[in-house]
């Protein structure tokens, strides 16, 4: 299990990362606090799969609560309605940052205050994991703390001679006083864990998963979030809004966000608006870009992001993950041929758009003769925009396509893809693999 400790300041955060079979914690970065600081937080978090968030917490010289603790209180609590499922606990952080600011000084590096932030953030962190392996110790039970302070006497006095009786007596009533104080401060501490136990229950959110699976079209996402509940109309407004992702730019004019939703299950706070959900799912696609360096991969190939996130969701309308890159490979040859791409998935979705109730082509062969710029058997070259939203295999699949030189495939009735080189090739495969499965109404 990842977990991620904070060294929560007013105008940094530390940020360090611990996995539970490894018990240690570095330190991994720090982030300022501008307003951008959620954003970056949900994104580790997500980069490192972790949902416990461990807070130092701050204390006077007295073992006091401080306005900075209420301030980390206060934090915790956003925190925990910006990260869905996202658990906080709290670790004392008295003298972290001395401390760290004295180990980066042994090191004779230079650093600068966020560093210190960072490694104070590990401090904290890896104080909290050292204690964690350490069972609870139980707390007296209260009726029996009094009772042992008691008993404490009882054996001092049997060892006291009779003439100092009387300092005996004083001596067991200062003990019996001690116990008391004790058995209230005891009291308080334990009443204090309980409300703050009870404070970060509360700051469990209830959340809820929400699926965008690859090859899902926005007309699929749109009917799935008004089935989970929320408005059609904000759905159509979130969808028509415009998101600030610089990868986002590259699209035409008026294009949709089809394409760009990447296919996974990501869990949301229970008051998520659907923008929240389509950000999350944006965000998502931005780090899978940047991650795999697709833009760079896709000009290889002659292709912008735009034409290589489109030839993607075609890729994965056509072909199940491990036949993808051959697939990919087709359709590069083909647009290098000038042949067109020939893909029936390309058409099905032109009539989404265009005759969703398939009221007007109500059969294949007028169907194939659409005139839609995706429909692929009438025009050349790429559909006019994505047609689903790829998972993760159909965009490395457009970025790495295979080593081959097919020029046509097609699944057969039993499920398994038949390349050919040529069209006569093809049309035998057809003819011997695909009596019922070529023939599905589209």
């Amino acid at each position: 299990m990842r977990i991620l400790g904070l060294d929560v300041g007013e105008k940094r955060i530390g940020i360090a990362k611990v996995d539970s079979s490894t018990r240690i914690a570095v330190p991994i970065g720090f982030v300022q606090v501008d307003g951008s600081e959620w954003q970056e937080i949900t994104r580790i978090a997500r980069l490192n799969n972790a949902n416990l968030f461990v807070l130092g917490l701050p204390r006077s010289n007295e073992g006091n609560e401080t306005a900075q603790s209420m301030y980390v209180r206060n934090f915790a609590k956003t925190l925990v309605g910006k990260i869905p499922g996202a658990k906080v606990r709290f670790q004392d952080e008295s003298l972290t940052s001395v401390v760290a600011e004295e180990r980066l000084k042994k090191r004779k590096k230079k650093y600068v205050k966020g560093d210190i932030d960072a490694e104070a953030a590990a401090i904290i962190l890896q104080d909290f994991i050292e204690g964690f392996k350490e069972p609870e110790a139980k707390a007296p039970a209260e009726t029996n703390i009094l009772e042992k302070e008691v008993d404490k006497v009882k054996r001092k006095t049997k060892r006291v001679t009779a003439w100092v009786s009387s300092i005996s007596a004083i001596l067991i009533v200062v003990l019996i006083a001690v116990g008391g104080y004790f058995l209230i401060k005891e009291q308080r501490a334990r009443e204090r864990a309980e409300y703050y136990a009870q404070q970060e229950a509360e700051m469990e959110p209830e959340v809820f998963s929400f699926t965008i699976k690859p090859g899902e079209t926005i007309f699929d996402i749109k009917a799935n979030l008004i089935e989970l509940g929320y408005d059609a109309t904000e759905v159509e407004e979130a969808f028509t809004a415009n998101y600030d992702y610089e990868f986002l730019n590259g699209r035409p004019e008026g294009a949709s966000l089809e394409g760009y939703l990447f296919g996974e299950t990501l869990e949301f706070y229970k008051t998520a608006s659907v923008k929240d959900i389509l950000e999350a799912f944006l965000s998502e696609m931005g780090a899978v870009i940047s991650k795999n360096d697709l833009e760079a991969k896709y000009a290889e190939h002659g292709l912008s992001l735009f034409e290589g996130i489109t030839l993607a969701s075609v890729v994965q309308k056509e072909a199940s993950s491990p036949e993808q890159p051959t697939v990919a490979q087709v359709f590069l040859s083909r647009m290098a041929y000038g042949i067109p791409l020939g893909s029936d998935v390309t058409v099905s979705y032109a009539l989404d758009v265009l005759d969703p109730d398939r009221q007007t082509y109500s059969d294949n062969q007028s169907a194939l003769k659409i005139d839609s710029c995706y429909n692929t058997r009438l025009y050349a070259g790429l559909p006019c925009g994505p047609i689903s939203n790829p998972g993760l295999s159909a965009l490395l699949a457009v970025a790495n396509p295979s080593d081959t030189a097919y020029l046509y495939f097609l699944t057969g009735d039993d499920g398994m893809m038949y390349y050919s080189y040529t069209e006569a090739e093809h049309n035998q495969n057809a003819a011997a693999h695909c009596q019922n499965l070529c023939n599905v109404s589209l």
